[in-house]
């Protein structure tokens, strides 16, 4: 009977280790420190999961950590997001990642450590030097074509050498190299597309025809469909780049001789969409591409006509049901904010959690801004601008909006930092809902209206002499 029980107790203990490995062999672990916090969580995607916006929603306790298993893991590109500000981390089985950073120098401040680090922090270390590269092209885009890519094949060169020592050291797996290869390779490939843009200018940009006939080469190394790769940023961020390139011919075939490059025109616009549409076969891949083109341009045209092409273009070539929704409501929002129409009556909420309407608050002609606790420099000058023009257009009143979720401790915690007046300060009752309804993209979005909450005009720089012009205007 004792040798039974042993036995037992034996086949118990292999089956549970067994187990124990086979869990571990599928699993991951994903945790950090998040230094300066805004609010107090961290969205985790997995991978080609914000397609349909679904998230792990992880918690950060009293030290200002967060930590949690991945079990079964899906091998790929997690996006991790905190107070608005996003990057990339690579998990696959057996990794224990631990992150740290600090808000205020978000991407330069990031640290892995443990079992996957040294592979993420390359991938990083590859981010920071396209990153550093995005920000000094203006100035070596405007080098000769040749000399520009000698500039840009060298730099290509030593990084892709680089990234080949340091796998082969590490013996490290083809979904790390498939994704360094591929920071490397489309960030060299997206400062191709960029180049004519800057050096040419959209007056001449015509000449683009004049580049060198090998200029384009690497285009026959493109896939348009790598779909372990759907949501990572560079691949995305050459993939518009080069349809907006790709669309050119179109534009000038259908332009005046001396005409100056237009990005909102119709024919440029469908053409891009027609282009997407023929050469990208992944729906993943195509459908966000199709939706965030039609998004800007349907945003940015005042031409009701061209609207309703661009728009009756993208649905007929979607295969995303929410997207053509999300696309379709935009289009009826834009509408409804057109100058002179009544501003929707978003529902709001003070700095002492008193509610509001925009009925509440406007009685006299208004300038609506927005901001948000993630954008240090924006909100600050922003913030002193609107309190020099309080005092120069004393009959205009002033609302400011922080556009972060309903998480109030953060948003109060930055204005009295900066000791900023509460009294024209709110957010969002629905942060989701009225950024859909006011179509609000971007913290930069003003809109003007008079005191009978007609619009009068919406602007996207408080410091452009137009829309001082404007204020001038009403407050006489």
């Amino acid at each position: 009977m004792r040798i039974h029980i042993i036995s037992f107790m034996l086949l118990t203990t292999l089956f549970s280790c067994k187990k124990e490995a086979n869990e571990a062999d599928t699993s991951a672990y994903f945790g950090g420190e998040i230094i300066n916090p805004t609010n107090d969580y961290v969205l985790l995607f997995s991978p080609n999961s914000q397609v349909n916006n679904k998230s792990d929603t992880l918690f950060l306790n009293n030290k200002n950590r967060f930590f949690t298993k991945l079990s079964p893991l899906k091998s790929g590109l997690y996006t991790f997001i905190h107070g608005g500000q996003y990057q990339m981390v690579l998990l696959e089985p057996r990794d224990s990642v631990m992150l740290r950073l600090n808000t205020i120098d978000f991407d330069e401040s990031l640290v892995f450590t443990g079992d996957g680090a040294r592979k993420n922090n390359f991938l990083i270390n590859i981010f920071l030097e396209n990153e550093a590269d995005r920000a000094n092209f203006i100035n070596f885009s405007q080098m000769e074509p040749e000399k520009f890519e000698s500039y840009i094949d060298s730099s290509r060169t030593e990084r892709l050498n680089g990234l080949s020592e340091f796998s082969n050291q590490r013996n490290l797996s083809p979904l790390f190299d498939k994704v360094a290869e591929t920071s490397v390779n489309y960030g060299y490939f997206s400062a191709k597309e960029m180049y004519p843009f800057a050096y040419y200018g959209y007056k001449n940009l015509k000449n683009y025809k004049d580049l060198p006939s090998s200029f384009y080469d690497y285009r026959k190394d493109i896939d348009y469909n790598i779909s372990s790769l759907g949501d990572f940023f560079i691949y995305n961020r050459f993939l518009y780049a080069h349809f907006n390139n790709m669309a050119l011919e179109k534009f000038y075939a259908n332009a005046p001789k001396d005409a100056v490059f237009n990005r909102n025109s119709v024919v440029y616009n469908l053409e891009k969409l027609r282009l997407m549409n023929e050469r990208i076969t992944n729906d993943t891949i195509k459908n966000k591409l199709l939706k965030n083109t039609a998004r800007d341009f349907i945003s940015m045209c005042e031409d009701t006509a061209a609207v309703k092409q661009v728009l009756a273009s993208y649905l007929q070539k979607t295969t995303n049901a929410d997207d053509r929704v999300y696309i379709e409501r935009l289009s009826k929002a834009i509408n409804k904010l057109k100058p002179g129409k009544i501003i929707p009556d978003v529902e709001l909420v003070s700095y002492n959690n008193e509610d509001y309407k925009f009925s509440d608050l406007i009685t006299q002609p208004t300038v609506i801004y927005f901001w948000s606790s993630n954008l240090k420099i924006h909100y600050k000058n922003s913030h002193y601008k609107i309190r020099d023009l309080k005092k120069k257009y004393p009959n205009i009143n002033f609302i400011a909006i922080n556009i972060n979720d309903s998480d109030k401790k953060y948003w109060k915690r930055t204005l009295d930092e900066f000791k900023f007046p509460i009294d024209s300060e709110y957010q969002f009752k629905d942060p989701f809902n009225a950024k859909q309804t006011l179509v609000l993209n971007t913290v930069y979005k003003i809109i003007v209206v008079d005191k009978e909450m007609r619009i009068v005009d919406t602007y996207y720089n408080m410091f452009h002499s137009k829309f001082e012009d404007k204020l001038q205007e009403l407050n006489n």
